[in-house]
């Protein structure tokens, strides 16, 4: 599913809604996780899952095209697991 059929969707739910009001309740609310996680927040929705962050350490790559060693920086990763009621829907089907 991507953005905009979320949004339709949560217009086609809500017929009070208008398009415009379903975009700016999905923006508001991903932009809320998504500063969240940069603030290192974690944030869990119950029956759906959590979102974390979790750190990589650096290391020593391979270029695959030339084969020569890289160094790969640390970075911070967003993470997602999902809650047992989603796994629970998901295998059923």
């Amino acid at each position: 599913m991507t953005r905009s059929e979320l949004i339709e969707r949560l217009a086609k739910l809500h017929p009070q809604f208008q398009i415009k009001d379903a975009e700016l309740a999905v923006k508001v609310m991903l932009d809320a996780l998504s500063n969240s996680l940069s603030n290192g927040e974690h944030i869990e929705i119950r029956g759906f899952g959590s979102f974390g962050v979790n750190h990589r350490p650096p290391r020593l790559g391979r270029n695959p095209k030339t084969g020569e060693k890289v160094e790969v920086p640390a970075k911070h990763v967003p993470h997602f697991k999902a809650g047992k009621e989603l796994r629970e829907r998901v295998d059923s089907k």
